[in-house]
């Protein structure tokens, strides 16, 4: 991951701060994204598990997430999906996090998992399914058909495929390359074209 040491080794070892920086990781850069878990455990002096988060105050959790630096851009919103996160976690897997990957018989019921965890969208949920059988040896079958075009082989198309600062700019030149095809499908459209003839010379 893009992070520091420590950061990392807290996403390596926490099932919980994965799923937390995959969720956050939205609207912000990637580092930010992926170092939050951590400086959580660093402002409230310890790891929090699932069933502590689902628990907190959503006034006093959103303080702490938007204590400078604030762990997102928008950080009472992204407290309030970390703690829907925690809860779905409690409710569901009995305060395991893991236990949402671990347990899962197909790739097909992994993905559908992640689908239903707050902020999972279909691609994020893709990516994270990706994410899991690349980086972390999880792969019940069908887990790279599950993961789509993110779960081939030698791919860099996003954060599963980012182990060292050299896939991280592989990754980042194809995300750059995304946006421009974007900008320039979006310029081509015949709505911004009304708009260049009616804006001002």
């Amino acid at each position: 991951m893009p992070v520091g040491a420590e950061a990392n080794e807290l996403l390596t070892r926490s099932a919980l701060a994965l799923l937390i920086a995959m969720l956050l990781d939205q609207q912000v850069p990637l580092e930010r994204a992926f170092s939050a878990p951590y400086d959580l455990a660093q402002r409230l002096g310890h790891e929090p598990t699932a069933e502590e988060l689902a628990a907190f105050d959503p006034g006093e959790l959103a303080a702490v997430f938007a204590q400078r630096p604030a762990l997102h851009r928008f950080p009472k919103a992204m407290a309030a999906r970390v703690q829907e996160l925690a809860r779905l976690i409690v409710t569901g897997y009995g305060g395991d996090p893991a236990a949402v990957w671990l347990t899962a018989g197909s790739g097909a019921e992994l993905l559908a998992r992640v689908s239903a965890l707050p902020g999972f969208g279909e691609q994020k949920a893709k990516i994270f399914v990706a994410l899991l059988g690349k980086q972390l040896g999880v792969r019940p079958p069908g887990w790279r058909e599950a993961a789509g075009s993110f779960g081939a082989d030698g791919s860099f198309l996003s954060v599963a495929d980012i182990c060292d600062e050299e896939s991280l700019g592989q990754v980042r030149s194809y995300k750059k390359g995304l946006k421009a095809a974007g900008a320039a499908a979006s310029a081509g459209s015949p709505r911004q074209a009304r708009l260049r003839r009616l804006a001002p010379a």
